[in-house]
């Protein structure tokens, strides 16, 4: 029996079709299988600063808990360098099947996208927001040798010395530098700025009276202001804090837009399934119910936030926004 060239593409048509189906049915089917069956392996959560500042340790306060709840182990690594771009980049490119994650925090998804043109990730496409853990407080601190006691005292200080005195941040394009640029701008203030490469460098250098004014999250310093090896002067805050009672609000002091708190929360890939994300939501969320948890995380001055995916990447767009505009109007470059 002969077979007509015409005849012969036609059934070649319609079993590549068949099989073609067949082949994105049997994708779709591993891919569902997978989503459901996660996490399947253990799970690591990238922080993109170095061990032991704030990050680390709101990380590594749910991961052991996490993984209970997830019934895989839930690793935590530590990637730092360029204010924490580096990771963030990393993070980026990870595959989008939930077994790398990442803490997100303003310094990688707002303040530093928003200085530096180099960056290699959008912050708000190339990441899935998961949920807010925790906020923390930002303070202005001075060595206790600085000629102020108070923040009126501060300010005068200052006023009569332009450019006088220098204050230490945790990095270009951190949230540390641009909230103290932030404030700047409100108070018309001058003060020149020494980066460092974290804020476990730059809180050394101030305690050491290297540096005598120092912008940082309060979980950090606040053992060396507890210790009166630091001296606080004003907190961002939405009220005054029961382990600094004595230390005013931006708000109260008139600076309500310097009034901002850092955010430390987890975010996936872009492209993330939803089921995936539905699952450790989830999960943090029960984690974050937890006493033990909540205490260890609140210690640190942090406050437990655990919204939904939605408010968390409506969060990072709203804070993305504010420092691209200090940017612009303060006319800053990378040092």
């Amino acid at each position: 029996m002969r077979i007509s060239r015409r005849h012969f593409n036609r059934r070649f048509s319609r079993y590549g079709t068949a099989a073609a189906i067949a082949l994105g049915l049997g994708l779709s089917s591993s891919s569902a299988l997978a989503q459901s069956d996660y996490p399947s392996k253990p799970v690591r959560i990238l922080v993109p600063f170095a061990a032991g500042g704030t990050t680390d340790i709101i990380a590594r306060a749910i991961a052991e808990p996490l993984g209970k709840q997830l019934g895989q182990a839930v690793v935590v690594e530590n990637k730092g360098g360029g204010g924490g771009t580096i990771g963030a980049s990393e993070a980026a490119r990870a595959p989008a099947d939930g077994y790398l994650l990442s803490i997100a925090t303003v310094s990688t998804t707002a303040s530093n996208p928003a200085i530096n043109p180099k960056v290699a990730y959008n912050p708000l496409t190339d990441f899935t927001p998961i949920i807010n853990i925790a906020a923390t407080p930002n303070i202005i601190a001075v060595h206790p040798s600085f000629p102020a006691k108070s923040y009126e005292e501060f300010v005068k200080a200052v006023q009569a010395k332009p450019d006088g005195y220098a204050y230490a941040s945790s990095g270009t394009g951190g949230i540390a530098h641009l909230q103290m640029e932030l404030f700047k701008t409100l108070t018309g203030l001058s003060m020149q700025h020494i980066p460092y490469r974290g804020s476990g460098p730059a809180l050394a250098d101030v305690v050491a009276g290297q540096v005598p004014i120092l912008f940082d999250n309060l979980p950090s310093s606040l053992p060396f202001i507890t210790s009166e090896r630091l001296r606080p002067l004003a907190i961002a805050a939405p009220e005054r804090i029961a382990a600094l009672p004595q230390v005013p609000t931006f708000k109260e002091l008139g600076l309500e837009p310097a009034n901002r708190m850092a955010y430390y929360g987890i975010v996936g890939p872009k492209g993330l399934p939803a089921p995936i994300v539905q699952k450790i939501h989830a999960a943090t969320a029960q984690v974050l119910q937890d006493p033990t948890v909540r205490k260890r995380i609140e210690d640190t001055g942090a406050q437990i936030v655990a919204n939904s995916p939605e408010e968390f990447a409506a969060q990072i767009k709203a804070e993305y926004q504010v420092y691209v505009d200090v940017v612009k109007k303060q006319k800053l470059t990378l040092e």
